[in-house]
């Protein structure tokens, strides 16, 4: 039983959209409408400018920890931490207040696997700094540090539940990222401005 509400809880945080909330709120905005029409923090750097962007990281990034936390202190087991990870970017992703729609989980995934490996954390964040310091794509920094994390996670000799998340979770993003990898092949995707707004 304790597992079940630990899910629940973590799907229901998860969808809560952040980004369409601040968006709304605190710039009369709504990403839906504009950009990639994305509620993430990506559009929300490109539409509204950086300090929006930082923001929905940042809350983003809160839903993933607090869902490990709440399956840390429900019900205690890795199990439990890797399937409320699983459940708040299944929220985030397909979420419970927008039909369905969502996000592609790239801060809500980093704030689940902070928790779950922060080693592995470290690494995939500098590199995704690195990619998109240097490119400015931030879809090529995403999908690069998402393929990393299962590697990693395995070279760093992780429980083997944890490696398997990092799999389906990379599986995931990329998939999320198809649109951009295309465009991405094409020449047209976005590059992100250094200094945002």
């Amino acid at each position: 039983m304790l597992m079940f509400i630990a899910l629940i809880l973590s799907y229901v945080l998860g969808s809560v959209p952040n980004g369409l909330i601040c968006g709304k709120l605190l710039w009369n905005t709504d990403l839906r409408e504009h950009g990639s029409h994305n509620i993430g923090a990506t559009n929300a750097w490109r539409t509204i400018g950086k300090a929006a962007g930082i923001l929905v990281f940042a809350l983003d990034f809160l839903k993933g920890v607090f869902a490990v936390l709440i399956g840390l202190y429900l019900v205690g087991t890795s199990l439990a931490l890797v399937l409320c990870g699983f459940a708040v970017i299944a929220g985030h992703s397909a979420s419970l207040f927008l039909n369905f729609q969502g996000g592609k989980g790239v801060a809500t995934g980093l704030g689940v696997i902070a928790m779950l490996l922060p080693k592995v954390t470290v690494v995939v964040f500098v590199v995704w700094l690195i990619i998109v310091y240097f490119t400015r794509y931030v879809s090529l920094g995403s999908i690069v540090a998402a393929a990393l994390v299962p590697l990693l996670a395995w070279l760093f000799n992780n429980p083997g539940e944890y490696v398997v998340f990092g799999i389906i979770v990379a599986v995931l993003i990329i998939v999320r990222h198809k649109s951009n990898i295309t465009r991405l092949m094409n020449g047209t995707e976005s590059k992100i401005v250094a200094g945002g707004r």
